[in-house]
């Protein structure tokens, strides 16, 4: 079963664990924004957490339209992107703060929320960028984000960008769905280990090989389709995740082993007659 959740689950990503964070509200209140990330250092790509929150519960806000840029003394260094829609309303970016240290600023627009346009409201941060923290990283923290950055996931190389759709929905899942419960949040820890033993080698073989790549691309089609049914459901506890995690793993043994199995039989039969 564990072999099984792990094929399942090989496009997630892994986790980082975010030491900084701040959150402000949008120009008239409408939505609080908040950003988590690790501290930054010049030249090397960080991921930057977004949440989107309902400034009277502070949980977060569903199906938020938004662009967002980042730059520094006027010049931008990411963005903008176009409008985009985040259906559970929390994303990654990775950015790369390549103009050095100092204070860069991040803006956001929001456009929408709960499927309904509103009039753009905006919001700014101030990130700090400090070269003395990238000096002082120990040679541990080194080695795993070269390791990190050093290999493409396998989803973000088959649709070319972290930002694609399809990567951001298996983000969104790894993020709001199955690390909601210790069980889930467990399992990712020790997949991390063996996700990396091969997924950059197989990002690497799709950059240089776009026919593998399509290969890759259709088979994560099927995978991507069930997943979607998690977003459907409400799961409030161990159990749930469990019996839904176990429902999704047969349906894809169904979809990648067993409907492949029963074409092959029914060639075999007729090809006998």
């Amino acid at each position: 079963m564990k072999f099984l959740l792990a094929v399942l689950l090989i496009p997630l990503l892994i986790i980082p664990a975010f030491a900084e964070s701040q959150t402000l509200s949008t120009e008239k209140g409408t939505l609080d924004v908040k950003l988590s990330y690790e501290e930054i250092q010049p030249n090397v790509q960080t991921k930057i957490n977004i949440d989107f929150l309902n400034p009277q519960t502070q949980k977060i806000q569903e199906h938020i339209d938004y662009t967002v840029s980042v730059s520094k003394d006027g010049e931008l260094v990411f963005g903008p992107i176009p409008l985009t829609h985040t259906s559970v309303g929390s994303v990654k970016i990775p950015i790369e703060f390549n103009l050095g240290e100092g204070v860069y600023t991040m803006d956001f627009e929001i456009e929408g929320i709960l499927f309904q346009p509103i009039p753009t409201e905006t919001v700014s941060f101030n990130i700090t960028v400090d070269e003395v923290y990238a000096q002082s990283t120990s040679l541990d923290n080194n080695v795993s984000s070269a390791e990190e950055n050093g290999g493409c996931l396998i989803a973000t190389a088959a649709y070319g960008s972290e930002m694609a759709p399809q990567v951001q929905q298996l983000r969104e899942l790894r993020d709001n769905i199955v690390l909601t419960t210790e069980s889930g949040t467990a399992f990712m820890s020790g997949f991390n280990q063996f996700y990396y033993s091969f997924s950059p080698s197989v990002a690497d073989l799709e950059r240089e090989n776009p026919v593998f790549k399509e290969i890759v691309k259709a088979g994560l089609t099927p995978m991507l389709l069930s997943l979607s049914l998690l977003n459907n459901v409400e799961i409030d506890s161990e159990q749930e995740m469990l019996g839904y995690g176990i429902s999704i793993v047969l349906l894809n043994i169904g979809m990648y082993v067993g409907i492949p199995a029963f074409g092959i039989l029914k060639l075999y039969q007729f090809r006998k007659n």
